[in-house]
């Protein structure tokens, strides 16, 4: 050791090497206690053990038919009313109201969270309105809505629209409110407009609250059209399971139940490969 400290270079290597070492052991440490990625369809788990423990009790009696039928047998059902043509038309009548609430929840949710998030006068007149929407349930606007929109398709994709505008709002505003402020000076120091501020700082930098508040809402129009559904419909998933509901067919409701679980799946799904699409430079980049 006494003939690295008499010279400086070889000390100062093995310092280096030495200090080299203990980050990679930091790093490894961190790697350790860091949750590895699940593989895919490893979240689907949990609702498999649920099925298989919800069939099991079916079929040793603890669970009666009349209370909840087993999932084997709302398969069965299930397929019978696709082979039938019963179901599709009703699952095609819910996927419009259901999509078409969600396309414009989506599209002004993003608008008047670029309107708040970017200028002043947006956040004064925006933002206290869709707060206060927030703090009101999307069911305690269905008495004034069916004054005025009456008891059809508009009522329905209107109050679906509102449900899924709020969680859009909320996390698209908390990105752009969130951006470096670093990137905000050197937009600045480069010149940029305010549209190429919007289109090359503002809009990427608010994409992980968009995908976030994306994932909700896909999830919530299905939710917010359960409830819809039952009020004066005669086509819709919902329709179904009220009616089966008047004729004691658990059979029925379960198909339901599943179809809009199913439905929801695959629209996160969906979401989910769009963002990892959209954050693939992130990990070429080691991000």
């Amino acid at each position: 050791m006494t003939d690295f400290i008499s010279y400086p270079y070889l000390s100062g290597r093995l310092e280096k090497t030495q200090s080299a070492g203990d980050q990679q052991s930091e790093v490894g440490k961190a790697v350790r206690l860091t949750p590895r990625r699940l593989p895919t369809g490893a979240r689907l788990i949990g609702p498999l053990l649920v099925l298989i423990v919800w069939e099991a009790a079916s079929r040793l009696g603890i669970l009666s038919p009349y209370t909840l039928t087993a999932p084997s047998a709302a398969v069965v059902t299930g397929y019978g009313m696709l082979a039938d043509g019963t179901l599709l038309p009703h699952l095609l009548a819910s996927a419009g109201r259901a999509y078409a609430g969600l396309f414009l929840g989506v599209t002004v949710g993003v608008i008047l969270a670029l309107l708040s998030g970017l200028t002043q006068s947006g956040e004064a007149l925006i933002d206290g309105v869709v707060q206060i929407k927030r703090a009101v349930p999307t069911l305690a606007l269905v008495p004034l809505v069916i004054i005025w929109l009456g008891i059809g398709e508009a009522m329905k994709i209107f109050l679906i629209f509102t449900a899924v505008l709020v969680p859009v709002y909320i996390n698209t505003h908390a990105a752009l409110r969130g951006i470096d402020i670093g990137h905000v000076e050197l937009a600045r120091t480069l010149g940029l407009t305010r549209g190429e501020f919007i289109r090359k700082v503002a809009l990427p930098g608010a994409l992980p609250g968009f995908f976030v508040s994306l994932r909700l809402a896909v999830t919530l129009c299905w939710t917010a059209l359960v409830v819809l559904e039952l009020i004066n419909t005669q086509t819709g998933i919902g329709y179904l399971m009220n009616r089966a509901r008047d004729w004691g067919q658990t059979d029925v409701i379960v198909v339901g139940i599943f179809i809009y679980a199913i439905l929801g799946i695959v629209s996160d799904t969906v979401v989910r490969l769009i963002e990892s699409r959209a954050f693939a430079y992130r990990r070429a980049l080691g991000a």
